[in-house]
């Protein structure tokens, strides 16, 4: 099938599918004029993929899944590890944002909002040193 119907059963746009394609995430057969012919694995590949970044796996990390997914002889163990590492990723962006959040929650709530140009948001945001 052409990249057209490809794209209509994966649910991914044509560019993602010639995109996975120039990183060597799918590799579809060629017509012999050249054209792409995507079979009924390489549509799973890529709803597999689509699936994988929707839950917020990187690139490298689809390219491991797809590997362990294409291996009958893989260990469960491997990819748990995978997705424990991302959930772990995922935890530690969490509190980061939840600080962020008390952070920016304190400055709009100590900042008077009037007339006057004293604003604690500003004086955070000119202010030198560490990052929070």
């Amino acid at each position: 099938m052409n990249i057209g119907i490809a794209s209509e059963r994966s649910g991914l746009p044509s560019k993602t599918i010639r995109y996975y394609e120039d990183i060597g995430l799918v590799r579809p057969d060629r017509t012999d004029n050249g054209y792409r012919d995507y079979s009924v694995a390489d549509i799973h590949e890529l709803r597999f993929l689509q699936r994988a970044r929707s839950l917020g796996f990187s690139v490298d990390e689809c390219r491991q899944l797809l590997s362990l997914y294409q291996d009958r002889n893989r260990e469960s163990a491997d990819v748990k590890a995978i997705a424990e590492a991302k959930l772990a990723e995922i935890d530690r962006k969490i509190a980061e944002l939840a600080s962020l959040r008390r952070l920016l929650s304190h400055l709009v709530e100590h900042c008077q909002g009037d007339d006057r140009p004293d604003c604690p948001i500003i004086d955070e945001l000119a202010r030198e040193g560490t990052a929070h």
